[in-house]
């Protein structure tokens, strides 16, 4: 089985794993041989191998994600890319940032602190809910657009409502229009096919860490290569002074790549997460997971007789669904009972005054976790509801 080859508790019921991912003990094991071999000569590691180290494992995420490597680079994750490219494009007083509803907290915040010191506009443009096709979210996000609309900020599979926005239409529309696109790509790689080559953001950020099934702390920014040179560092340090006098070098991953002493093992690990999935053949996991994610989303409608946000049938979500609830007294005391109770470790969610679970469906979850789950649930919301 392959809850056998992960490292999490046995005895806890892990419908979790978009918070911060799970690592296979294969991929856990080339991550301490990585700490290990540091370890064994810093010096020669990190002042001799690594950049050419690096670079081999870009090559290999650029392959599963259709990049090339000289246009990506490792960062420790999502949130840190967009805080890179908030803080390199020089906003001004009323320009605008354009967002939906759906957005990751962390990062809303980030623009929040931007736009407060640049005196830009962060515009949160509704998507309502439930949904029906990517093109009802599309009409209603571009009504968001303004002449002075500057970037386009959006998820690709949001964290609150699990939901896939159609973000290659976006970004296209948005390249005619002349507007700027960050795509937020925390919960795609490894949930859904990648192909950077086609979906044409300027500069898109993701997480190997969790639906890739990488070690913590591996995440990495796309730059499109006409854009790279917007791209300032968080963190200057020796890539500043970057001769670029090796055949792999370029100011844009020298910049960023190189910000002083840490712990490289994370990103270096990333080929053996990418082998791991093609080993245990991936692409039928993800379907057999969405699979049972369905079949929990239809027995929790039965049971509160709430309707699913998207079509179950559609590709509107994958292995991350948003279950709507009926209105609790405490979320809180919600999750704590769950867990407290049943050692079933899921997130609750409030969002636009409505409470919701938000369900996640790895290769190690069964059918016996949903049963699990929608009895625990049976018991607990007649106690909890308002």
């Amino acid at each position: 089985m392959l809850k056998d080859l992960f490292l999490l508790d046995p005895q806890v019921i892990f419908l979790n794993h978009g918070s911060f991912g799970a690592c296979p003990r294969p991929v856990f094991d080339t991550y301490q041989g990585w700490q290990r071999k540091l370890e064994l000569q810093p010096v020669q590691f990190l002042g001799v191998e690594l950049d050419n180290l690096l670079y081999q494992s870009r090559q290999e995420l650029g392959k599963y994600i259709h990049a090339n490597a000289d246009d990506i680079v490792y960062i420790p994750n999502a949130t840190h890319g967009v805080n890179i490219i908030g803080r390199s494009l020089r906003l001004e007083p009323g320009d605008e940032v354009l967002t939906t509803d759906h957005e990751y907290g962390a990062c809303n915040f980030a623009w929040d602190y931007i736009c407060r010191k640049t005196g830009a506009i962060y515009r949160q443009q509704p998507i309502c809910l439930p949904i029906t096709s990517p093109d009802e979210i599309f009409e209603q996000f571009w009504q968001g657009v303004t002449p002075k609309t500057r970037l386009i900020f959006i998820s690709h599979i949001t964290s609150p409502t699990a939901l896939t926005l159609p973000v290659e239409q976006i970004c296209r529309r948005a390249h005619d229009a002349g507007i700027i696109t960050l795509v937020d790509g925390a919960h795609a790689p490894g949930q859904i096919p990648l192909d950077l080559s086609i979906l044409q953001a300027d500069f898109y950020t993701g997480n190997c860490h969790k639906w890739m099934l990488s070690p913590k702390g591996a995440g990495f920014l796309y730059a499109r290569p006409d854009v790279q040179d917007l791209v300032e560092p968080l963190i200057v340090s020796w890539g500043y002074q970057s001769t670029l006098t090796t055949p792999r070098s370029s100011k844009f991953i020298d910049l960023l790549q190189w910000t002083g002493t840490r712990d490289p093992a994370a990103a270096l690990s990333v080929p053996s997460a990418i082998a791991f999935m093609q080993a245990n053949h991936w692409e039928d996991v993800q379907i057999s997971c969405h699979n049972l994610l369905r079949t929990a989303i239809e027995r929790m409608s039965e049971l509160t007789g709430l309707p699913p946000l998207y079509p179950l049938g559609s590709n509107l979500y994958h292995q991350m669904g948003t279950i709507p609830i009926p209105q609790v007294r405490d979320l809180t005391m919600l999750k704590q009972r769950l867990y407290a109770d049943y050692k079933i470790e899921i997130p609750v969610i409030d969002w636009n005054n409505r409470h919701f679970l938000r369900m996640s469906v790895q290769g190690y979850n069964s059918e016996d976790d949903i049963d699990a789950f929608v009895r625990a649930m049976s018991v607990l919301l007649p106690l909890m509801k308002l």
